[in-house]
């Protein structure tokens, strides 16, 4: 049977848990997660080839979110979302804090509206003409 297993009969690399939970693409991504201490196991860092267990507390940081979760079920195969997310639960202050941030970052760039086009002669002119006020 492949797929998702509910009892764990043999460990799960950390690399290979972290694909198959969704959290990175590729496993060579996963690996390199771990390798550079982005993935904690119980605060610790740890090897990719670390072995996974229920009840594990994974701290995971991807690009500016930062995920706090309990291993609840060992898989070796990626599935489809559904199950993936069925491997863990993330805390709720987890939650709360990424929702935040993301919240903190969309309001930083709430004011920045981009160029609509290129600039015309007029533009270019007064652009040349004020990059030239640094050389007074």
């Amino acid at each position: 049977m492949t797929g998702p297993r509910d009892v764990a009969i043999e460990p799960v690399r950390l690399d290979v848990w972290l694909w198959a939970a969704r959290f990175f693409k590729t496993r060579s991504l996963a690996r390199q997660a771990v390798d550079t201490g982005k993935v904690e196991v119980g605060g610790q860092r740890a090897k990719a080839s670390r072995a996974v267990r229920v009840g594990d507390a994974l701290r995971i940081v991807r690009g500016e979110a930062s995920f706090e979760v309990e291993v609840r079920g060992l898989s070796d195969a990626r599935g489809p979302a559904s199950v993936a997310q069925a491997l863990y639960a993330e805390s709720d202050d987890s939650r709360a804090r990424r929702e935040a941030a993301r919240a903190q970052r969309a309001a930083e760039r709430a004011g920045y509206k981009p160029p609509e086009g290129k600039p015309d002669k007029r533009a270019r002119r007064l652009i040349r003409a004020l990059g030239d006020i640094d050389a007074l």
